[in-house]
């Protein structure tokens, strides 16, 4: 099974500094900013979230994403079993974990943008997430790379985030007078 290594990174300044600062590094756009929306299930108990694991249906432009990740390691960067693959009706798929008896737990919404090294010898990917609690860089790939890309960015590793969004949603929550239980616009 592929193991994913990632990090975020919380954007003070926003996202329109963050994009300025990667063009002017030298990333380039891979991917345009899109609307991402995930759907995280469970099963009742929240047997998956409380073993590390999670199971994701997630839409961008027409298409659909089901991944599930595994419980993650120690250490500075989150490292954990993930597999992907398309499927070609979201809504049926949905439909079909619900009636095994998984529920919809969780729902959040960000903007994602994908940037990559100009020189693409790079061996990660950086993506920028404007959500409603504000805006991240995500840096995914090899470890070595994570730092590297982390240092010529600006940030040190006492500023690497390993927390879901789900969970960081809930600090949120805690920290503010409440909210919606989703992370939605």
């Amino acid at each position: 099974m592929p193991v994913e290594t990632e990090i975020k990174l919380r954007l003070p300044d926003g996202a329109v500094h963050a994009r300025e600062l990667l063009e002017h590094l030298g990333f380039t756009e891979l991917s345009p900013r899109q609307l991402e929306v995930d759907q995280v299930f469970d099963l009742p108990g929240q047997t998956l979230r409380r073993s590390g694991r999670l199971l994701r249906l997630r839409h961008r432009g027409g298409q659909w994403t089901l991944t599930y990740k595994g419980p993650a390691g120690p250490g500075r960067h989150k490292s954990r079993d993930e597999t992907e693959t398309d499927i070609a009706e979201g809504a049926a798929f949905e439909a079909i974990l619900e009636a095994l008896g998984y529920e919809r737990t969780f729902r959040y919404e960000k903007y994602r943008t994908k940037f990559i090294a100009a020189d693409k010898k790079g061996s990660g990917i950086v993506t920028l997430d404007e959500t409603p609690i504000g805006s991240f860089l995500e840096l995914e790939g090899p470890a070595y790379w994570i730092d590297e890309t982390a240092a010529h960015l600006g940030f040190g590793q006492e500023q690497y985030i390993t927390s879901s969004y789900a969970t960081l949603y809930q600090e949120h929550l805690s920290a503010s007078a409440g909210g919606p239980v989703n992370m939605t616009f």
